[in-house]
């Protein structure tokens, strides 16, 4: 799949949703950066594994991102601004291609992804304290409906559904892994 398909079929079926932060109850709004980079001509999702010592997903595989701030003026920025932070992938350098409806975790938070595309190779800048290592994933690979999975949990009464791919040493599970479980199945090839 080359990026201008990517485009085109993302923005014929994103679902619409308001882009402004929202106070839902206990739920901590945050939006991440879905970005998809050309890399030796292929698609490629940016991922980052988090750091040990944070409270918040030690040790996890995510999207760049984190919560909305009281400066922030909707979710696009939000997850723009974390990119600059935690990677250095600058806001100018991202097609902001739409949104998908937001995602809530069983650890509070209520996270909007946006989807962008990297107009320009470029080399990250790691904020150590927010980020132990980067790396991509193929887009054909997440597209292989057996590289992804589910399995449902029981929690109390509810039977909740947790996604996981397995890319190469990298486990990716929970929100992350629904994320692009939902923006992959959205696509016809």
């Amino acid at each position: 799949m080359d990026i201008d398909l990517l485009r085109t079929q993302f923005q014929l079926n994103q679902l619409a949703e308001d882009t402004t932060p929202k106070v839902n109850g206990n739920l901590r709004q945050a939006a991440v950066l879905v970005a998809i980079e050309q890399i030796d001509n292929q698609p490629q999702i940016i991922l980052t594994r988090r750091p040990h010592h944070l409270r918040a997903h030690p040790g996890q595989i995510s999207f760049p991102g984190g919560k909305v701030e009281n400066t922030d003026k909707d979710y696009t920025d939000t997850a723009l601004r974390e990119a600059e932070e935690e990677i250095g992938l600058y806001r100018h350098n991202v097609e902001v291609i739409g949104q998908y409806p937001s995602f809530k975790t069983f650890t509070g938070f209520e996270i909007t992804p946006v989807m962008g595309i990297v107009k320009q190779p470029f080399t990250p800048n790691i904020h150590p304290g927010e980020v132990a290592a980067l790396f991509s994933m193929p887009l054909s690979f997440a597209l292989e409906p057996q590289n992804r999975h589910v399995r449902y949990f029981q929690r109390g009464d509810i039977h909740y559904p947790v996604y996981f791919i397995q890319y190469q040493q990298h486990f990716i599970w929970g929100a992350t892994a629904a994320i692009i479980d939902r923006f992959c199945r959205q696509f016809v090839l």
